[in-house]
């Protein structure tokens, strides 16, 4: 189910290298002169403590330091994000069995705000909250309309009825808004989830990602495509992390 991603990305990045620090755990990179610090993972991993995951990236730079200008208007609008692929199925957290690659995504986009339920910015309006770093649950699927090998977050045809989470935000897309906040701490981002089913995050491999999505300026499917991919934790999006190793 991942092999379109770890094409797209090995071609991308094939002289990206990757070693595990074993006092750390997780994924470890070399830091990559050609990919902007904010964005340059160093390393990834996800531990679990009872039922709650924490999901922890490094970059050689600020975290959170890069968003996207505001565009003036959605169709076309920038997201940039800190993702972490897994092998989860997206079932897990409310969407139909086998749907696409489930993944974590920290981002900020500046024109518009995916996380109704939530005023993140304590202004008593929940609806203009997009610029601040907050978390998504996204199903993602290949589709070439986004470009070669490209992802996108998988479209919900017209006139069906999925399975969704109960946060799902409202969008025609297989995305959840949580309410998972991350935390910024220097080179780190990290970012606490609780989990109804312990064993299958603890049995689930995963990777480290940044990158860049851009709304479709037709407003059509796909609506949300992976535009740009940053960086790559392991180089070839193999999904070679082990929860608590």
């Amino acid at each position: 189910m991942i092999r379109p991603l770890a094409l797209l990305t090995a071609a991308l990045f094939a002289t990206s290298t990757a070693a595990h620090d074993h006092s750390q755990g997780g994924i470890q990179s070399q830091p990559a002169k050609a990919v902007k610090a904010p964005f340059d993972i160093i390393h990834s991993k996800v531990t679990l403590k009872g039922n709650v995951a924490t999901f922890h990236m490094a970059v050689s730079g600020k975290a959170g330091k890069s968003r996207p200008s505001k565009t003036g208007k959605l169709a076309g609008s920038n997201v940039f994000s800190y993702v972490w692929p897994t092998s989860l199925d997206p079932s897990e957290v409310g969407f139909e069995a086998k749907a696409g690659i489930l993944a974590l995504a920290v981002t900020s986009h500046p024109y518009f705000d995916y996380t109704p339920l939530f005023d993140e910015n304590g202004d008593g309006d929940p609806k203009n909250d997009g610029n601040l770093w907050h978390s998504h649950w996204v199903v993602l699927q290949p589709d070439n309309a986004c470009g070669k090998d490209a992802l996108k977050v998988v479209d919900i045809p017209p006139g069906t009825t999925p399975r969704l989470p109960k946060t799902w935000p409202g969008l025609p897309l297989l995305l959840d808004s949580p309410g998972y906040s991350p935390i910024f701490s220097g080179e780190m981002v990290e970012v606490k989830v609780p989990f109804d089913h312990s064993d299958a995050i603890a049995a689930a491999s995963f990777d480290g990602v940044t990158a860049g999505l851009r709304v479709n300026a037709s407003m059509h499917n796909p609506l949300l495509c992976v535009v740009n991919v940053f960086k790559v934790a392991s180089g070839n999006l193999s999904l070679p992390g082990k929860v608590n190793q």
